[in-house]
């Protein structure tokens, strides 16, 4: 799991700088090897999966661009840097002024496209396969339906209705072109998204069944908990109630600062994570740059400086919560290693949780990107019970969160102040990791939230145009090349 460039699926990067020019209509067998009997072994169909899980190490997948249509476009933080640093894009995200010729949105389409390749050469493969333990054959299966499921989750979210490509096309096949330009809709999306997911619970093993590198992998409980998330998204709130009470076995962990340390990885809260491992050469097995570049800058600082914390987020928390000094940097600090942050760095706040003790300041992180943790699993439940009219049950799930950030209970009782008191403790939980456009965007908080992010770049707060910025842009590239076929989404 660790050193997932590896074997075949070296050549993986050829699909990923094709598909930037071509979309998704290139040779896609040029990765999987004529003789099946190059890979006909546990070794040989394990690297076909591993090299799934490694495209979440790109740069473009989960790094720059990442941060900025997640994180630098909602109110929880600022571009950063300095003043003239535009980091590409990332100023216009910042502004919400992008278009569909914005870069970040291409990496983001491109790479979980390339990883949703990679996922179906394995699928198209395992058949063929006759000396692979059964047992493991079929994990490994389940685990490239997860994260197919997985990037499909982010594709949707993103950009609403996309192409459902759920096998290798065949090239020169005009039904397999057709299908990798045609937008489906969003419940069509959603409903292959909750099928791989059935099909990978009933083919996972429990996350206590995995030892050494394994626990890395993905496991019946993270299908569960995405599931339930998938359901979230779509107001399933039954749904959302009885996949949370399947996810078993997690805990909250006592120190919530703990969980982002490289001691805390893959803890009892921890549900599914990417594994990053630090390097200080290429090629490394960490995420590309995501530590360095959201690290401090200017004078006396190690990094980019890119991703800070706003002034708003700060102030969101309350007095004694342990999560603000778990989730932000302040300029004039000491870390929890004893790293000192100069006072004359260039931002005030950074992202605490991009962190790396031991990479610091290098391009290849030992940081991993939390992606689903029991904490979530809780607060999911907690909304669903209160949207059905359960509120009082709704209520002690809330503060088991609270507790653990050193807060007492939630003053919250009635339905619409429960609703709020969740959605402040998702905002506070999960700052920076990557889901707060997406809460804004999905709870019709987003047009509030922008119109109150006031900070020196902009003193009016900034504009979110309803009925337009729910969707990111569709690439202009995809729309373009696919001689219309592929339809923009409204307003770009």
């Amino acid at each position: 799991m660790k050193r997932l460039y590896i074997s075949l699926f070296i050549l993986s990067g050829l699909f990923v700088s094709g598909c930037s020019d071509e979309f998704l209509d290139v040779d896609q067998t040029q990765n999987i090897p004529a003789d099946p009997a190059l890979v006909d072994s546990d070794a040989g169909a394990t690297s076909m999966v591993d090299a799934v899980y490694n495209i979440f190490l790109s740069w473009d997948m989960s790094s720059f661009a990442w941060n900025g249509v997640t994180s630098i476009m909602t109110d929880d933080a600022d571009k950063g840097s300095d003043p003239g640093d535009t980091g590409t894009d990332k100023d216009v995200l910042d502004a919400l002024t992008f278009n569909s010729s914005t870069p970040s949105f291409s990496s983001i389409w491109n790479y979980n496209y390339a990883g949703i390749n990679r996922a179906n050469q394995a699928l198209a493969m395992f058949p063929k396969l006759t000396q692979v333990t059964p047992a493991l054959k079929t994990r490994l299966e389940g685990e490239a339906k997860f994260l197919r499921a997985f990037m499909y989750f982010t594709l949707v979210k993103g950009y609403g209705g996309v192409p459902i490509v759920d096998h290798l096309p065949v090239p020169g096949n005009d039904d397999d072109r057709i299908m990798q330009l045609t937008r489906k809709t969003p419940a069509e999306v959603y409903a292959f998204i909750e099928q791989d997911l059935n099909d990978a619970i009933q083919a996972l093993p429990l996350k206590s069944s995995y030892s050494g590198t394994d626990v890395a992998r993905a496991s019946k409980g993270a299908a569960y908990a995405l599931l339930a998330k998938v359901n979230l998204y779509q107001k399933n709130w039954q749904k959302v109630i009885d996949n949370c009470d399947k996810v078993t076995g997690y805990s909250l962990v006592s120190d919530y600062s703990l969980q982002y340390k490289k001691e805390g990885e893959f803890g009892a809260e921890s549900i599914f994570e990417i594994n990053g491992i630090g390097g200080t050469s290429s090629p490394g097995y960490g995420i590309g740059n995501y530590t360095v570049s959201q690290a401090p800058r200017g004078a006396g600082g190690w990094g980019w400086g890119f991703n800070t914390p706003s002034q708003g987020l700060a102030n969101a928390y309350e007095a004694g919560d342990v999560r603000r000094a778990a989730t932000i940097i302040f300029r004039g600090s000491v870390l929890y290693d004893g790293r000192e942050v100069a006072s004359t760095v260039s931002n005030p706040m950074y992202n605490y949780k991009a962190y790396s003790s031991a990479f610091y300041n290098q391009e290849f992180t030992d940081v991993n990107l939390r992606y689903l943790r029991y904490a979530e699993v809780i607060l999911m439940k907690a909304e669903a019970l209160n949207e059905l009219g359960q509120t009082s049950e709704a209520i002690p799930l809330i503060n088991q969160i609270r507790h653990r950030a050193g807060l007492g209970d939630t003053p919250a009782t009635g339905q619409s102040d429960v609703r709020k008191a969740i959605y402040k403790e998702r905002r506070l939980e999960f700052a920076f990791e990557h889901d707060r456009w997406f809460d804004l965007v999905r709870t019709g908080q987003a047009e509030a939230a922008m119109k109150a992010d006031v900070s020196p770049a902009f003193p009016n707060g900034k504009t979110f145009i309803v009925g337009k910025h729910e969707l990111y842009p569709i690439p202009a590239t995809v729309v373009q090349q696919s001689g219309g076929v592929t339809v923009q989404n409204p307003g770009y």
